[in-house]
C-alpha cells in the first residue's frame, strides 16, 4: 500500500504511548499509510523536543497530529483527551477511530521476596502496575464505545510480551499485568465482535526500547534474544509497526481475540 492510499485517507488512530518505542513507530507507520494521529504520552521537559520531532514528521507526511502530554491512567485526563478526540472527529465528519493502540510501559520492577522488606513489591506498587499496564485498556475501550468512537471496522491492539507466560527477576508485577492484558483482550474480542470491532494483542520479540532499558538485567535479555532468534537479529519497533499496519486492512476483519507473535521466530526457539 502506498503512502497515498485512499484506504486510510482521513482516518484517525489513537495511540497510547506515542512518544517512544512501539507507539512512536506505529504513529509514523500509520501516518505513512494515510492516517491522522491522536497521540497520548507522558513526558518530562527534557524529552518533549523528541515528541515535537514526531509530530513534525507526521505533519511532513501530510497528516494531522494532535498529541496530549497526560497520564493515560488518570480517569479525568482520559475524559479530557476523549472530549478533544470527539470534538475533532465531529468537526471532520469522521464517525470513529480506526485504530486504538495501547502501549503503556509504566510499572514497578521489584522482586516479590527480598531479604530487605523495603526492597520487595508492595500492594500499592502491584496494583498500580496492573492498573496502568492492563486495566486501563478496558477503561479506555469502554469510554470509546460509550461515546461511539469505535465502530465497524475499528481495530484495537495492545502490546504484550513473552513475560506474560515466562518469568524474569523483578518482572513479576509486569508479567502479571501482561497476562491480565491478554485476558482482557480476549473478553473484549468476545463482546465487541457483534459490532465488527476486532481486538488483538501483539507479542513482540525482545526489542531495544526505553522500556526494556529500565529492566534490571536487560543486557542479558538482549543477548539471549540475539542468541535465540533464528532470524539473526532482534525485533525492532518498525517490524512491529509494519505488521500492525497490515493487520489494519479490511482483509483482517476475521482476526480477533489473538496474541499475535511478531518476533522473527524468537518465541519458538527453546
Amino acid at each position: 500500500m502506498s503512502s497515498n492510499s485512499p484506504h486510510f485517507e482521513k482516518e484517525w488512530s489513537l495511540i497510547l504511548g506515542s512518544s517512544s518505542g512501539f507507539g512512536e513507530a506505529l504513529s509514523l507507520e500509520l501516518a505513512s499509510k494515510g492516517m491522522n494521529i491522536f497521540g497520548v504520552h507522558l513526558d518530562r521537559k527534557n524529552t518533549l523536543p523528541h515528541v515535537e520531532e514526531i509530530v513534525q514528521t507526521i505533519q511532513s507526511k501530510g497528516r494531522q497530529a494532535l498529541f496530549f502530554n497526560v497520564n493515560a491512567a488518570d480517569p479525568l485526563k482520559r475524559k479530557e483527551v476523549l472530549d478533544a478526540v470527539q470534538q475533532k472527529l465531529n468537526a471532520s465528519a469522521i464517525p470513529s477511530v480506526k485504530v486504538f493502540f495501547h502501549s503503556l510501559a509504566f510499572g514497578t520492577l521489584k522482586p516479590y521476596i527480598a531479604s530487605d522488606p523495603h526492597e520487595a513489591m508492595t500492594q500499592p506498587q502491584m496494583e498500580m502496575t496492573v492498573d496502568v499496564m492492563a486495566h486501563s485498556l478496558v477503561y479506555w475501550v469502554q469510554d470509546l464505545v460509550q461515546r461511539r468512537l469505535l465502530g465497524k471496522g475499528s481495530r484495537i491492539f495492545a502490546m504484550t510480551s513473552s513475560g506474560g507466560t515466562r518469568v524474569w527477576p523483578t518482572y513479576g508485577a509486569v508479567s502479571a499485568a501482561k497476562a491480565t492484558l491478554e485476558s482482557h483482550m480476549r473478553q473484549l474480542a468476545l463482546e465487541l465482535a457483534p459490532f465488527g470491532i476486532t481486538a488483538n494483542c501483539v507479542r513482540a520479540g525482545v526489542t531495544d526500547t526505553p522500556a526494556l532499558r529500565k529492566i534490571p538485567g536487560n543486557e542479558k535479555m538482549i543477548q539471549i534474544a540475539l542468541d535465540r532468534n533464528p532470524s539473526g537479529r532482534m525485533t525492532t519497533p518498525k517490524d512491529v509497526a509494519q505488521a500492525i499496519g497490515t493487520f489494519c486492512l479490511e482483509e483482517s476483519h476475521w482476526m480477533t481475540g489473538n496474541v499475535i507473535g511478531v518476533d522473527g521466530g524468537e518465541d519458538i526457539v527453546g
